[in-house]
């Protein structure tokens, strides 16, 4: 699982079928304290996120593809999750 933020849309004309009438987002790695990781994903939306907000994604194909009930489509990653809070836990 990855943690990122949500900062852009892809729309396209030309797709493969698979992707009709799904939402791709483009999601920037970010650390547990919000700071920018490198790299970013582009991933299908299925928890209604947006611009801005956290994330969590999942990128590994198999996974994606058991999420969006899909035997072969052609995905890696899926978001599937908002998130609200991330908070260190205290040991002492």
């Amino acid at each position: 699982m990855i943690i990122g933020k949500v900062i852009g849309n892809i729309h396209s004309t030309i797709r493969h079928p698979f992707y009709g009438g799904r939402k791709l987002l483009v999601v920037e790695k970010i650390e547990t304290d919000g700071a920018p990781a490198s790299g970013y994903l582009v991933a299908i939306d299925r928890a209604g996120a947006g611009a801005g907000e956290t994330v969590l994604v999942l990128d590994e194909g198999n996974g994606a593809r058991q999420v969006l009930e899909s035997k072969d489509g052609p995905v890696r990653s899926v978001i599937v999750g908002i998130v609200d809070e991330i908070s260190e836990s205290k040991t002492p």
